[in-house]
């Protein structure tokens, strides 16, 4: 310890090697280690946050006794003490036509919502609660394997990978593989089948094969292009022609439908690329009554300045709108993004804009009368990431949950989103 004391005292912090920094403790780091937050306390960093317009803690309190007495939405008037669910009053107005028509739920988000993982739980919650069958929406071809279907695609017969299939357009992701039409459909993705393909490849078998008992369903649907042809038979859809495919679906003809729609590594500001004559054709003619947006995240690690923050939230209010003019009978939940961590001179703390975020997401939410639902709050604020780490909640990244994080936090969204409609 002496030795190591004599050197913190002559050396400077770090050295570099090239790229790379070797870093340790100075010597009064040591001696005098400054104390880490309390239990429940948020880190903060005083040379960026102080100097911002402080925002009111916005906490959701508890949901009123009687749901009837709630104002019509236009009437509310919104404070910090708003529970952010009386704008979820159309959705749980429309609940009461599950038994005789469907209701579609919509869950657009990063990551965080792959697999089917969260939105996996707002299904079962929903269809246990109200009826409904089936996975909803899926692409031709999936790229990142659901833990609730699974799908292989054959060109004539043969066996080939999604990056093998027919072209895929996509709204988020590399130049080359976006349209200038913005005509994604409402999964913001859609392959083109083309005779211009090896000889007969315009054939297309998609075999999307559910992988629980309970995830039944009464038809098997796609959406394309009036030029694409189909033909099913149980789990397995027979294409044929030339155009665009948007989706493929799996669901029951009343109840609830819940659809999963990731999109990976994105910030969520896509939606105005998308068309919106096609996007408003969808949620009216297909019933969507809410739709869910969860992002935000994908914005932390790269984002150290708050006005970047606000510029993303800007945006994300943008696309609220965008939304709500495509959509106008539908509800919208927006979900924050988690606690997220980074390493800090070798210790692992919160980003400081992740709870900054949280704070202007909950205030543009308010202010265009939507829902939200604080990841963050929820998992216990400032540094809860670790803690979750520690059960094998969250992965080692300290960023994205495992599945059995995923599964709680989808829970956690649909008993609260239920709880006002009990």
């Amino acid at each position: 310890m002496a030795c190591l004391a004599a050197l913190c005292m002559v050396l400077p912090g770090r050295i570099a090697f090239g790229e790379k920094q070797v870093r340790w403790p100075t010597l009064a780091e040591v001696i005098s280690p400054s104390q880490p937050p309390h239990e429940g306390e948020e880190i903060e960093q005083l040379d960026t946050l102080d100097a911002l317009e402080r925002l009111d803690t916005l906490d959701t309190p508890a949901p009123p006794e009687n749901s009837d007495e709630r104002l019509p939405i236009p009437k509310v008037s919104v404070d910090s003490t708003t529970d952010s669910r009386v704008f979820l009053q159309a959705f749980y107005a429309s609940l009461a036509d599950a038994g005789t028509k469907k209701i579609r739920v919509v869950h657009y988000g990063d990551s965080q919502i792959e697999e089917d993982r969260m939105t996996q739980q707002i299904r079962e919650a929903l269809q246990a609660a109200y009826g409904g069958s089936g996975v909803g929406l899926l692409p031709l071809a999936q790229t990142i394997p659901s833990l609730t279907v699974r799908q292989e695609l054959y060109l004539s017969g043969r066996f080939v990978s999604p990056m093998n299939g027919p072209r895929r357009y996509m709204v988020h992701g590399p130049k080359r593989d976006q349209r200038t039409d913005g005509l994604y459909g409402p999964m913001g993705q859609m392959a083109y089948l083309s005779d211009s393909l090896v000889k007969g490849s315009e054939r297309i078998t998609a075999v999307c094969q559910p992988l629980q008992p309970n995830m039944h369903y009464d038809r098997f649907r796609l959406f394309a292009d009036t030029s694409v042809h189909y033909t099913t038979s149980r789990d397995t859809m027979f294409l044929s022609g030339r155009g665009g495919v948007y989706g493929l679906s799996q669901e029951s003809r009343t109840g609830i439908i819940v659809d999963n729609i990731p999109l990976r590594g994105c910030l969520g500001i896509v939606f105005t690329k998308m068309d919106s004559a096609q996007l408003s054709t969808f949620y009216s003619e297909e019933n969507v009554r809410l739709i869910i947006m969860q992002f935000g995240g994908n914005a932390i690690p790269s984002n150290k300045n708050p006005g970047t923050i606000q510029a993303i939230v800007t945006g994300l209010r943008q696309q609220v709108q965008y939304l709500r003019r495509c959509a106008p009978e539908a509800s919208i939940l927006f979900i924050g993004p988690s606690d997220m961590l980074t390493q800090t001179d070798g210790e692992w703390m919160t980003y400081p804009m992740v709870p900054y975020m949280d704070k202007l997401l909950r205030k543009m939410a308010l202010e265009e009368h939507i829902a939200y639902f604080s990841l963050y709050r929820w998992m216990g604020g400032s540094g809860s990431m670790m803690k979750w780490q520690e059960v094998g909640l969250a992965g080692s990244d300290g960023v994205h949950f495992t599945r059995a994080g995923a599964r709680k936090a989808g829970k956690a969204v649909a008993e609260w989103m239920m709880e006002v409609n009990e």
